[in-house]
């Protein structure tokens, strides 16, 4: 096992960027047995992966194509990663596969929602389900205009903030080093977020991606072990603390990526009114990030295109927790491996 601590050690791997898509690559490449290094001048976390949502929800099991079947494996794959992340780590990730519920407003809705859970027996290979049914009686349930709602049993939460310090925690227990500055050693991957983005758009002749911003918040009420809910057009997850999390806006023009505002708290007054049980629930945090956007909307997974001999991993953007354990694994196929099995439009050229 290498030595972090040692001066003369040599990495095989450098990760550049300590966020989800990073640090499950160091993770994973660790896990067999590659010496790892992350760095980041800003720290663990401090981008979009210090968010505080968490909804790991599917695409909708219809129109299939290799994008859904990704984020399927994805999901799948999620309990064990997390589970041995937190293990190793000795730290919890806020990992818990509790399923979605979501309101149907109207007849069409229903019907949508039938034909759906038709294609998820097809799709998701009997590891999950999708149904439709009565609304639970219960406090935490979102109301629903036609009494029915849909229950899948794939949707998961995390604590993002909570799952990438583990992560981190993870690596250093197994040898691995995160710091803020040293040489790049071995193979190199960009993970870099939404400033990666910016910086392969400013060498190439059209947007590779951007940043998108997003505010979210922070409520305490103690639902902890219920299912998330899809209603109002908002993510609403009930994390394992006592704090529900709500979000998030999606802002293309902004002028701090940083900083909450007006947005939010309409965003807050539509959460109480889609979740009566949360209508006294005090704010106890407010959080505004950048998410990391390609142009092509997949996530850019594979050789860099504007540095020889690199890797680039990015463009998680709403996705990202989701999509980390497959994108760790096939990251680390290729990196150590050379074998490609990353989806033709997750490779950086479709974004280019």
């Amino acid at each position: 096992m290498w030595n972090a601590g040692c001066a003369m050690a040599t990495a095989d791997v450098t990760v550049m960027g300590a966020g989800v898509f990073g640090l499950a690559i160091a993770w994973a490449c660790l896990q067999r047995g590659a010496r790892v290094q992350v760095i980041d001048p800003a720290g663990v976390a401090a981008g979009a992966s210090g968010g505080i949502v968490g909804a790991l929800a599917p695409h909708v099991p219809e129109q299939w194509n290799a994008k859904k079947a990704f984020q399927l494996d994805s999901l799948l794959m999620a309990q064990a990663f997390w589970d041995a992340v937190a293990a190793a780590a000795g730290q919890p990730t806020g990992y818990r596969r509790s399923g979605r519920l979501q309101p149907l407003a109207d007849a069409a809705a229903v019907a949508l929602a039938q034909g759906r859970a038709a294609g998820a027996a097809d799709l998701w290979q009997g590891q999950a389900s999708w149904t439709v049914g009565p609304a639970p009686t219960v406090p935490w349930a979102p109301p629903s205009p036609t009494g029915l709602v849909i229950h899948d049993t794939l949707s998961a939460l995390i604590h993002p903030r909570q799952a990438t310090h583990a992560l981190a925690a993870a690596i250093r227990a197994r040898g691995g080093r995160i710091v803020p500055d040293a040489p790049a050693e071995g193979a190199v991957v960009w993970a870099t977020g939404a400033a990666g983005l910016a910086k392969m758009t400013a060498r190439h002749t059209r947007m590779v991606g951007a940043g998108v911003k997003g505010q979210a918040a922070l409520l305490r009420h103690d639902a902890a072990g219920a299912p998330q809910l899809f209603a109002g057009g908002l993510h609403i997850v009930p994390h394992d603390d006592g704090t529900v999390a709500i979000g998030s806006t999606t802002e293309r023009d902004f002028a701090d990526g940083t900083t909450t505002d007006a947005q939010l708290d309409a965003l807050i007054a539509r959460a109480r009114a889609a979740c009566p049980a949360l209508a006294d629930a005090p704010v106890v945090a407010r959080w505004a990030g950048i998410r990391p956007r390609s142009r092509s909307r997949a996530p850019m997974l594979g050789p860099h295109p504007f540095r020889r001999g690199a890797f680039v991993a990015n463009g998680g953007f709403k996705i990202g927790f989701g999509m980390a354990p497959k994108v760790a694994s096939v990251m680390a196929d290729l990196i150590l491996d050379d074998r490609d099995a990353i989806p033709e439009d997750f490779h950086p050229q479709a974004s280019l």
